[in-house]
């Protein structure tokens, strides 16, 4: 093999592997925006149970039996035609139901950490009423008023 073709082989090698990295970079910089790993920048966050919410008219109905929010304290992502929503658990006969939509670019927020919410996406974290603790995310959750009845939380929207 001639000192030519030894240089070009390894100038096309080197333009290679540069290619690769700048590739590989760039992978992983679009996956972290649009990624979702379900822990919270202290990676203590857990996933909520997950129930159904029965759209009728112009709210969402949610039984609570059985599920986390029969304790206060409880909290659960409803899932509906209507929407997603975040609801907790606040005393014996109050909810309190927030948007679970991370207002930072859009992801469903799937986990809590003590009572805080976290978004899986970029580590936004709010509290039980939608109030942002810490960023990126800046706006505040839209909450929903809710009430009690039967066993059921009635979610208006």
């Amino acid at each position: 093999m001639s000192d030519t073709n030894a240089h070009v082989s390894r100038r096309r090698f080197c333009s290679g592997a540069c290619q690769a990295a700048s590739g590989a970079t760039l992978a992983t910089l679009f996956s972290a925006c649009g990624g979702s790993s379900p822990t919270s920048p202290s990676g203590t966050a857990s996933m909520l149970g997950v129930l159904s919410g029965r759209f009728a008219g112009s709210a969402v109905q949610v039984t609570v039996a059985g599920s986390a929010l029969a304790d206060v304290g409880g909290a659960a992502l409803i899932e509906s035609i209507a929407g997603v929503f975040l609801l907790s658990r606040t005393s014996t006969t109050a909810f309190t139901a927030i948007d679970a939509t991370c207002t930072h670019e859009g992801c469903t927020i799937t986990g809590a950490d003590g009572n805080a919410y976290v978004c899986p996406c970029h580590g936004s974290r709010y509290n039980r009423n939608g109030q942002v603790l810490a960023g990126p995310a800046r706006a505040s959750l839209r909450q929903f008023p809710a009430s009690f009845a039967d066993g059921v939380v009635t979610i208006a929207i």
